[in-house]
């Protein structure tokens, strides 16, 4: 059976390898996220924070119970002259203590990337304060701009989520401030120093040949193929390059939660279980190598 991209699928073996939980910028809690993986039929899932694993834990043991296949992840945001690149680190260790303590770094800076965004917005009159922004996150997540975006919303200065972006806080508006970001490459070095696979997250339409080249220079280990910003010409030259490449195949939904439609819904991409079998393959061999 194939899923009219060319990628054999068995549609009652799937997988998603890109999952958000609260614990970044995701509306659901990673037990919840487990659960509504369960429903959805999947087999195997990852949860991918945006740089942060505090949601790993809860995640795995609620997998557990539902005997749900489980791989631990991270997505980090990267920049360099080229541009953004975001990266999904597979089967990285939770407890590794360098990659916990610059995690805790990054997570300081978020928080102070939100208080300058704010500050930002009450010069533009805009009277939101930081305490509402940090009650959109939960307890022990990290703060981002979709938290900005919920508690411009909520407190009745834009009319929809979208529109805090697209008035105040993209890139290029008048409250946006920068995140702080590493380079891929460096990237690449964390995940990889904390046992992990490192994937190019949703680069179909942003990276190109040439780009994406460069990166497997740097270590890249797969590429995410199916994700609902991929078309037919994305999957395809993705697949040719990854097979050229002799990179891994991932793909996910970039589920965010059941009210958040910035990317797709929940088990949407038709990922091959092979795949999950192939980069756990893959871990394993890198582990074994003692990598």
């Amino acid at each position: 059976m194939s899923d009219g991209f060319g990628v054999p699928t068995n549609v009652e073996s799937r997988v998603d390898l890109h999952l958000h939980s609260d614990r970044s910028d995701g509306r659901v809690d990673p037990a919840g996220v487990m659960a509504a993986a369960k429903e959805s039929g999947l087999e195997a899932v990852a949860l991918t924070d945006h740089d942060t694993l505090a949601g790993i834990g809860e995640a795995r043991h609620a997998a557990s119970q539902l005997q749900l296949d489980f791989v631990p992840g991270i997505e980090f945001s990267c920049y360099d002259d080229s541009g953004s690149t975001h990266l999904l680190g597979y089967f990285v260790a939770p407890s590794h203590a360098e990659l916990a303590a610059y995690l805790d770094d990054a997570r300081d800076k978020r928080m102070q990337r939100a208080i300058d965004i704010v500050g930002k917005l009450n010069r533009l009159g805009v009277g939101i304060r930081v305490e509402a922004v940090i009650a959109q996150a939960s307890r022990d997540g990290l703060i981002a701009r979709p938290h900005v975006a919920r508690a411009l919303l909520e407190g009745g200065w834009v009319g929809s989520y979208f529109e805090a972006f697209d008035r105040y806080i993209a890139a290029g508006q008048p409250a946006y401030v920068p995140t702080w970001r590493i380079t891929p490459v460096d990237g690449i070095g964390w995940i990889h120093k904390a046992g992990g696979l490192a994937v190019l997250a949703h680069g179909g339409k942003t990276h190109g040949d040439s780009t994406i080249k460069q990166l497997v220079d740097g270590g890249l280990d797969g590429l995410e193929v199916l994700h609902p910003e991929h078309g037919r010409f994305e999957v395809e030259r993705l697949r040719r390059l990854a097979a050229e490449l002799s990179l891994l195949e991932t793909g996910g939904s970039d589920w965010h939660g059941p009210s958040d439609n910035r990317r797709g819904q929940l088990a949407s991409q038709p990922v091959p279980y092979e795949w999950y079998l192939r980069l756990r393959e893959a871990a394993c061999a890198k582990s074994g190598a003692g990598d």
